[in-house]
């Protein structure tokens, strides 16, 4: 740990490779908690969603996803110093979204679909946001500089927010909150525990953007931060919208 400026300086040896190594790891734990969440509290749900979503369910989801990743990532990216073609997990999820509703519109599906995801995608953005880190200055993920004593050395002498460990803990904390909710069945975890991921996740990845670099577009916010809004917005009406019919 070094002096720098006044502040303190912890440095982290990166390298590009273990955002390979953190992906696999969030990846394999998000497909172990899946099956475990499946067989211990969500397969009645899980079971009577897949009954009536079809294939064509897992396509728009996928399509979904790939351009939503790589359309909010690469518009960060070309407007910023160093144009390059790039995906954010914030664009997956809203393209995933986006995708997902204008399916179940066209079929006619009401209610939550998304029960199986919630516990796997927290648990795998909590991994994921490790392998950001470690790959250092290269990811794009990096913080603003900072004199806090924590700030992160990523290679260029700065201390920077470590933004990815704040959003791992962020996610870390939904995920223990949404276990225990399993744990005494309540319906909001059971039921609707994916538009709670969603508003939850909109809402750190909102606070955090202000610690990052990012260009800002209007009122002092970047482009992750109104996607962020989008899907605080998306859970927050579709939790109550659902409790409301759940209550009449």
């Amino acid at each position: 740990m070094q002096s720098v400026e006044g502040g303190r300086l912890i440095h982290l040896n990166t390298n590009p490779g273990w955002h390979v190594v953190f992906d696999a790891a969030a990846w394999a734990s998000g497909a172990i908690l899946a099956r475990a969440l499946y067989v211990w509290r969500l397969k009645t749900q899980v079971s009577t969603t897949a009954a009536k979503i079809g294939p064509g369910y897992f396509i728009a989801l996928g399509a979904g996803a790939v351009a939503g990743g790589y359309l909010a990532g690469s518009l960060v990216s070309f407007i910023g110093p160093a144009p390059t073609l790039s995906h954010s997990i914030a664009g997956v999820l809203a393209g995933a979204v986006i995708g997902v509703e204008i399916y179940k519109a066209v079929r006619r599906i009401k209610g939550s679909t998304g029960s199986a995801f919630a516990g796997p995608l927290a648990l795998g953005i909590a991994v994921g946001r490790w392998g950001c880190l470690f790959a250092g200055l290269p990811d794009g993920t990096y913080g603003n500089p900072t004199s806090l004593p924590w700030g992160v050395d990523l290679g260029d002498g700065i201390a920077r927010h470590p933004v990815q460990i704040y959003e791992s803990l962020a996610m870390a904390s939904f995920l223990l909150v949404y276990l225990l909710g399993l744990r005494r069945r309540a319906p909001w975890a059971i039921e609707r525990g994916f538009y709670v991921f969603c508003a939850w996740y909109g809402a750190q990845r909102f606070v955090w953007e202000f610690f990052k670099p990012y260009p800002r577009l209007f009122w002092g916010l970047d482009l992750f931060q109104f996607i962020a809004l989008g899907l605080v917005a998306y859970g927050w009406i579709c939790f109550a919208r659902d409790a409301d019919k759940a209550a009449a």
